[in-house]
């Protein structure tokens, strides 16, 4: 999330260019409309390969595209991006309608005047934007990560600055699973969990599984269960699968831990990387300094995967590294990933890339 400073001054008014994001990890800015070649792959003549393959899904309306790739399912599904694009509007908004200030009250009403039950605009909205990613992918596995928004972020949804604190640095703030059984958010998570049980039971779309972000302790994660078995959402039943983000170092040092808790574990190598540095990625000031690729972040990646398997609980990796960096990916091929989910645009060639692996790994190259 490099920003191009200066570009709206440099760059003449009018003037093409041409801007790269497939270089690396500076995206690059080029004079003139450059020629390019575009390369077609057909789904039949790709390697099939042990390590399943799994794809990150931003939006329902990405979903319907990217379906069509030949992936074994999706392995992250952020739903703060669904609320963004669909809900808009802060879940506790809508829970505490009667308390808003009449501004806030007209602009939640402006977009919920077909719903006298607020909660149910939410509910049914969210339900819509998921399932039809869940659909689209029948009967694949669907990964939805309950959301992860900052509360800078939260704050940006309709009605969200009522509600949220201001934080210095809310990367390290109350995000993730802290929120889901606070008393000042727990009933906005409870519309969450109401809106996959719907996906779930009303769609009968059964593929779709969840995972709980940034969970700093096994006893918060065993908050967090019995928060979703109140609203009806039970770990075991009707085939529910729960998953935790493995992002945080303590996530890893207490694997056993978490692997009484959760069915598995998706390594979350953005924030494992900042946390496991000690540095905020969202700081321009030590931003260089961010790499996946470092020693640390390899050897808490491999550490997971020999305790995640000793209880016999899957390890996938839903983090940027293996979409960027090829290397990354084949570490944790050699180290014995269940699976690797990718941005779509990186899918072809990380396939390739892993069938290679998996190929010399058989030969004992």
């Amino acid at each position: 999330r490099m920003r191009a400073v200066g570009a709206t001054r440099l760059i003449p008014e009018g003037e093409e260019v041409t801007v790269s994001c497939a270089e690396g990890e500076v995206g690059r800015v080029y004079r003139g409309a450059l020629a390019f070649e575009v390369e077609e792959v057909r789904p039949e003549t790709l390697p099939r390969t042990r390590t399943r393959i799994l794809v990150n899904v931003g939006t329902p309306e990405e979903a319907l595209r990217v379906s069509l790739l030949p992936t074994d399912g999706v392995g992250l599904l952020r739903m703060e991006f669904v609320f963004a694009s669909h809900v808009r509007i802060h879940p506790l908004a809508l829970t505490r309608f009667e308390t808003l200030p009449e501004k806030v009250r007209g602009q939640v009403e402006e977009l919920t005047e077909a719903y006298p039950d607020k909660r149910a605009y939410f509910v049914d909205t969210l339900a819509q934007g998921i399932g039809l990613i869940a659909a689209a992918f029948y009967p694949r596995p669907v990964l939805l990560r309950f959301s992860d928004f900052k509360t800078n972020e939260y704050a940006r949804l309709v009605g969200g600055h009522l509600f949220e604190p201001k934080e210095e640095n809310p990367m390290l703030g109350w995000r993730g699973a802290s929120r889901y059984y606070h008393p000042d958010y727990k009933e906005g998570f409870l519309l969450e969990v109401a809106a996959v049980k719907k996906v779930r039971e009303e769609m009968g779309l059964k593929n779709l599984m969840v995972m709980v972000p940034f969970c700093r302790t096994p006893e918060e994660g065993a908050r967090v269960l019995e928060v979703m078995a109140e609203g009806g959402l039970k770990r075991g039943e009707e085939g529910l699968e729960v998953y935790v983000m493995a992002e945080i170092p303590s996530n890893i040092l207490e694997a056993e831990a978490f692997a009484e808790l959760f069915d598995g574990f998706s390594i979350g190598s953005n924030d494992l990387t900042q946390l496991a540095l000690g540095l905020d990625r969202d700081s321009e000031r030590v931003a260089w300094l961010f790499d996946e690729r470092r020693e640390t972040v390899k050897l808490l990646s491999a550490m997971l995967i020999e305790k995640a398997h000793a209880k016999g609980k899957k390890v996938g990796i839903c983090g940027q590294a293996p979409s960027d960096y090829p290397e990354f990916a084949a570490f944790l091929v050699a180290k014995g990933i269940d699976s690797l989910s990718l941005n779509p645009d990186a899918l072809l060639r990380t396939v390739k890339k892993v069938a290679e692996i998996e190929a010399a790994l058989d030969s004992g190259a």
